[in-house]
């Protein structure tokens, strides 16, 4: 069986996420694992919605942030570690498109940043504790 770590970053956040990629590729390359980074963008395609976008608003975005995301690996893990990464742009809600996207790939660990914890939320930013509590395989938060 093929070890896979995804990482989950947030590319509207720059280079924030850069120190969680750092750690999840150090956590694949420590196991010899495969690692997959994702990023999610919100879904527009509510009919309500996407009528205040141009028709092609949803590729050109899938396609920008793609570029974003190669562009952060590149930069935070080097051209030569990126080429051996797996690229995914998700649409929808962020922790149930990174648990599809773990489960999708056969993912052994997810690495996850904890973001902006509000009053609420003590210890983990929302998606960050909704991928804990719902994630068939081990969550590495990093804080």
């Amino acid at each position: 069986m093929t070890k896979s770590v995804l990482c989950a970053v947030d590319i509207s956040n720059g280079d924030q996420d850069a120190h969680v990629l750092e750690k999840a590729a150090a956590l694949a390359d420590s196991e010899s694992a495969a690692l997959d980074v994702v990023t999610v963008l919100p879904d527009f395609g509510e009919s309500w919605v996407s009528t205040f976008f141009e028709p092609n608003f949803h590729e050109k975005a899938v396609e920008d942030a793609h570029n974003q995301l190669v562009a952060l690996c590149a930069k935070t893990v080097g051209e030569e570690r990126n080429a051996k990464i797996r690229h995914v742009v998700a649409t929808g809600t962020a922790y149930q498109e990174i648990l599809k996207t773990a489960d999708g790939a056969g993912s052994d660990l997810i690495v996850i940043g904890a973001h902006k914890p509000d009053f609420k939320d003590y210890l983990l930013g929302p998606n960050a504790a909704r991928v804990v509590r719902h994630s068939s395989v081990s969550v590495y938060v990093v804080r």
